[in-house]
């Protein structure tokens, strides 16, 4: 049985749907498999075309029907007829992988790029470290003082506490 499926709405580009319906075909067993993004009248659209047995593609086309992408936006689906060729559903799975290392490439490239600058990022940290390797030396010494001025604090705060049992007493406030 051969199958056209059109799968339109805002959202159906760029959230995996293809790879999805890939992995759905296959559970299912479907050997002939293709899907294809295209633009429609409204607006975005995944057109599917599989090619198997009567019992595998209707459990595709229920699967088709209630499950999504997660980010996926769907407004409308369409099953048709079809009698034209479909691909091999390997040959489609690697030419899906064409599809990927084709928007890849332009990012690794970027991302080679970027990563020249990494030798003047890292003199700018080592001269950041250099600048921060005297800071537990200064903590010591911060603490030194506070040790030195809490007994201070404590003979101060003791004659405090002297002073005011003191002028509870006279005033009778014990």
């Amino acid at each position: 049985m051969k199958l056209k499926i059109t799968i339109a709405g805002p959202k159906v580009h760029d959230v995996g749907y293809r790879y999805f319906l890939l992995g759905i075909a296959m559970s299912n067993r479907i050997r002939m498999f293709e899907a294809h993004n295209i633009k429609s009248s409204e607006g975005e659209a995944v057109l599917v075309f599989a090619d198997g047995d009567e019992e595998a593609i209707k459990a595709f086309c229920a699967q088709v029907e209630t499950e999504r992408p997660a980010r996926s936006e769907v407004s409308n689906i369409v099953f048709d007829d079809f009698e034209g060729d479909v691909m091999r559903i390997g040959e489609y799975a690697q030419f899906c992988a064409t599809i990927q290392l084709n928007k890849a490439i332009p990012v690794l490239l970027e991302i080679r790029d970027n990563t020249k600058a990494t030798p003047q990022i890292l003199e700018e940290i080592k001269a950041v470290r250099k600048n921060t390797d005297t800071v537990p030396q200064v903590l010591g010494e911060i603490k030194g003082l506070r040790d030195d001025i809490q007994p201070g604090y404590a003979n101060n705060l003791r004659q405090v506490q002297a002073d005011v049992r003191a002028i509870k007493e006279r005033l009778g406030m014990q």
